[in-house]
């Protein structure tokens, strides 16, 4: 997972200068005609952005080029959220009505997009876009140098080692009214006691799961419609198919893989010196019980050589035939759905002693997670003082 320096939540709520955030390019090498395209944000490579204008390259029109950086400004004309509450269409449509050509949508914005969104038809609310257009215009998309682990151990810090407890599932809640105390039920037996309240920070899935039985389930429900799924695949490699901090897209519009980037060419600390990590990412989790299913041994060793393959025609196959596969990571609740219509700022307090929070909350980013959780925080504080 990439992380958006200007995010308004990451910003006030972690020290990016511990995070020893670096940078991506800004841009990217995308993938049609047999070739390697680039497209680059004219303020940080403006020689790359001019270049890219030329008729010789096959991503888009000069014209289409140039709307990019018209999208971007408009971006910045409105407050940070209120895309949140915008009226909206899907991306696709809005993109389309901004005059974008069918070759820009296909080439760039399916893969681009699609990459982040998970959702390659581009049905995703415009919200969406107008939020990732804004951070991307206001900061650079970075890797933390430990990895976004970072990122919630640094949350942690600040809290007593006793008060986290790792690897411990709740198997099911029951929340306590009138003061009475709530109490969470794990995985082997164990029994977990909240005096105050209980504050569920997880998955939308899980979130759903957990508040069957309660009595809560029907309060302010996370989008019940089905979620999307991503696939990651890691390599470790000699070296770089080329040292550059860039994002390559497949504009191809056919094969597994939408999207691939070199890790340790971003931070060296993502691989052991004198080698390289690269990692491929897939927009969906492949069907249970198929030849590709990475849930099963058999599927995982067939969909590693698949994208092997595949990538072997990105960047030679002899190189490719060098990496030796490291792990495939499937997640089939990568990101709530985002199709309109969508409600991008759901209540987290369900009762006086019920809070939830997560990207099902709010937008569908790691903003909107942090975001989702400084609220639960805040309205959980308010009902403690409002009870002293």
């Amino acid at each position: 997972m990439a992380f958006l320096r200007s995010d308004p939540e990451a910003v006030s709520a972690l020290d990016g200068a511990a995070l020893a955030l670096r940078p991506f390019y800004a841009g990217a090498l995308v993938r049609v005609e047999g070739g390697w395209h680039r497209v680059a944000d004219p303020l940080r490579h403006p020689v790359d952005a001019l270049a890219s204008l030329l008729p010789d390259n096959a991503v888009g029109s000069a014209v289409d080029k140039l709307r990019v950086g018209a999208l971007r400004l408009l971006s910045l004309l409105s407050s940070p959220y209120a895309f949140l509450t915008a009226p909206e269409t899907t991306a696709l449509l809005r993109l389309r009505n901004f005059g974008f050509s069918e070759a820009m949508l296909d080439r760039f914005w399916r893969p681009f997009l699609g990459g982040i969104t998970f959702d390659r038809e581009l049905n995703v609310s415009d919200r969406l876009l107008t939020f990732i257009m804004r951070s991307l215009a206001t900061g650079q998309n970075c890797l933390p140098a430990q990895g976004i682990g970072a990122v919630s151990q640094q949350l942690a810090a600040s809290l007593p080692p006793s008060s986290i407890l790792l690897r411990t599932r709740v198997e099911r809640l029951h929340i306590g009214s009138g003061g009475a105390a709530s109490t969470l039920h794990v995985v082997g037996g164990g029994l977990i006691t909240a005096r105050r309240a209980v504050v569920l920070a997880v998955e939308g899935p899980e979130a759903a799961r957990l508040l069957a039985g309660t009595g809560h389930e029907a309060s302010a429900p996370s989008d019940p419609r089905p979620t999307v799924g991503t696939v990651c695949v890691y390599f470790a490699a000699p070296k770089a198919p080329r040292e550059e901090p860039i994002l390559y897209l497949n504009g191809t519009g056919t094969g597994l893989v939408n999207n691939a980037c070199v890790p340790s060419a971003v931070s060296p600390s993502y691989a052991p010196p004198g080698q390289a990590l690269i990692s491929a990412s897939l927009l969906s989790v492949p069907a249970a019980g198929s030849a590709l299913d990475p849930r099963t041994a058999a599927g995982g060793v067939a969909l590693a050589e698949a994208v092997r393959g595949e990538l072997g025609g990105w960047f030679g196959a002899e190189e490719v035939s060098t990496w030796r596969h490291l792990k495939t990571y499937a997640v089939p609740f990568a990101q709530p759905p985002q199709t309109p219509p969508t409600v991008l700022e759901r209540p987290v307090q369900l009762s006086a002693e019920l809070f939830v929070c997560g990207d099902h909350r709010e937008a569908a980013t790691l903003d909107g997670a942090l975001r989702s959780g400084r609220r639960a925080a805040e309205a959980l504080l308010r009902q403690m003082q409002a009870g002293k």
